[in-house]
């Protein structure tokens, strides 16, 4: 999800006197989420219906193999979505708690910059790095 999102919603332009996390930004973050939501699922259905369509058993061993190799890289995107689908509901949950925006670790305002670039976020840009730097010294 991008900034300019293929979902058409324009980045949130707050004005200089504007609280954080207001009803408009709610709001604009609930309408992106589920916007991104709904194109998730229809990219699902779309791969259901291509794998639905596709002829099972090509005669040709490496028609075969390809036709495998394609619906393997497209179940793993799915599956990514999947995962992506579960964090966008927790976001969508953290919306109607009022607890959308602000960090879970550090309770700081995670930032609409930052919100916009991945609408899922969690933590402020100094919990994630802390988190990041713990993962590395475990992975070392």
């Amino acid at each position: 999800m991008s900034v300019d999102s293929p979902s058409g919603i324009a980045p949130y332009q707050p004005r200089d006197d504007e609280e954080y996390m207001n009803e408009a930004q709610r709001e604009h973050f609930r309408q992106l989420l589920l916007a991104w939501k709904r194109e998730l699922m229809e990219e699902s259905q779309r791969t259901v219906s291509h794998m639905q369509d596709e002829p099972l058993n090509l005669p040709d061993p490496n028609d075969r193999a390809s036709q495998e190799e394609e619906f393997s890289i497209e179940l793993r995107a799915r599956d990514r979505e999947r995962k992506l689908l579960h964090k966008i509901e927790k976001s969508l949950k953290r919306l109607d708690a009022d607890e959308y925006g602000f960090c879970e670790h550090c309770g700081c305002e995670i930032g609409l910059r930052r919100l916009e670039a991945r609408p899922t976020a969690e933590l402020c840009i100094d919990c994630k790095q802390v988190e990041e730097q713990k993962e590395k010294s475990r992975a070392a």
